[in-house]
């Protein structure tokens, strides 16, 4: 995991903390506002050029994890993000939706390197990202809107726009472009050339996205900063029991090594950026919910590096033939990252 890689909690706080500080010294919130949504769907693009459609076959190996892993994402964790809004953030209906938002979107992108990281099998957990995208893509906008109830209050033809402009349009963007990099003579030129380049922009776009969110919106976060505060205990309670019953499911149905690790990093890591890209475009008049979306990252980024030594496969538990020796190249081929 290269520096910034490891840094990227730090950097997305700061930028956070210098887009506040400029929003409120300087009058540059109306500019602001126009850089978010197109720096958020760049990221994205460039998030989606590096999936290898290739790592899908991987997954008729792992069908008891692939199984277990989307009932935790996509049953288990939204029942959860449900009952956490409303036992603990039932006073704030902004900051429920943000947190739902948050909680439902499992990661399409960095779980990978904490993945590798743990010596997990990063070519399963590669084979998942398409997996989850398109079920992130279709069910989403049911989420918010069943388990939203009366504080989502957006129609469905609005939810399901947004959703299409932040997902479909990027994916297919990238798409194109990696089928017009197939036309170099040689994989190495296309990972010089288009892969590499696009996981080196991730990073600086999600910074400009958060400073020009918290320069736009800074006199709502100086207003509302306590209750930002609210989210940590719900997010805590999250990135404790995810972790947990992965691990004690894993172990209960007898899964190698390698997919246990894996099975972790994909029912605990979230797709922020994608979260908070749809905020912005579905809840254009709600900021605090875009926001609220930034403080998820902060905490996970640090318990996702922890998680990596917690669960990490040990060389005298390498008895599972399944998981491979995974090189800085391989990483940086097989993750999508944010």
């Amino acid at each position: 995991m290269s520096l910034p890689e490891r840094l990227q909690s730090l950097f997305v706080a700061l930028s956070a903390l210098a887009g506040l500080g400029a929003g409120l010294l300087l009058p540059i919130g109306p500019a602001a506002e126009h850089v978010v949504l197109p720096a958020l769907l760049v990221m994205l693009t460039a998030v989606f050029v590096q999936m290898d459609a290739a790592h899908v076959g991987e997954v008729r190996r792992a069908r008891t994890l692939v199984v277990v892993g989307l009932v935790l994402n996509f049953v288990l964790t939204p029942a959860l993000a449900w009952a956490l809004g409303t036992g603990l953030l039932g006073g704030d209906p902004d900051l429920r939706i943000g947190l739902l938002l948050l909680l439902v979107t499992p990661c399409t992108d960095w779980y990978l390197v904490f993945t590798a990281m743990a010596r997990g099998h990063t070519g399963i957990a590669a084979a998942l990202l398409p997996v989850n995208l398109v079920l992130q893509l279709v069910l989403l906008p049911v989420y918010v809107l069943l388990l939203g109830g009366e504080a989502a209050m957006v129609d469905a033809a609005t939810l399901a726009e947004s959703v299409l402009l932040v997902l479909v349009v990027p994916l297919v963007l990238a798409l194109v472009l990696r089928w017009a990099s197939a036309r170099f003579r040689s994989e190495g030129r296309r990972e010089r050339f288009v892969i590499a380049p696009a996981a080196h922009i991730v990073l600086p776009l999600l910074c400009a996205a958060v400073f020009a969110m918290f320069a736009w919106q800074a006199r709502t976060v100086l207003e509302h900063a306590a209750d930002l505060l609210a989210l940590l205990p719900p997010l805590a309670v999250f990135f404790v029991v995810l972790p947990s019953l992965s691990v004690i499911l894993s172990r209960l149905l007898r899964l190698p090594a390698a997919q246990r690790v894996t099975l972790t990093m994909t029912a605990t890591a979230r797709n922020s950026p994608i979260a908070l890209a749809i905020a912005v475009a579905a809840f254009p008049d709600r900021p605090l919910i875009a926001v609220a979306l930034v403080v998820g990252p902060l905490l996970e980024l640090p318990v996702l590096a922890l998680l990596a030594q917690l669960v990490r496969v040990r060389p005298s538990h390498d008895d599972d033939h399944d998981a491979p020796s995974v090189s800085p190249a391989d990483t940086r081929r097989n993750r999508t990252c944010e």
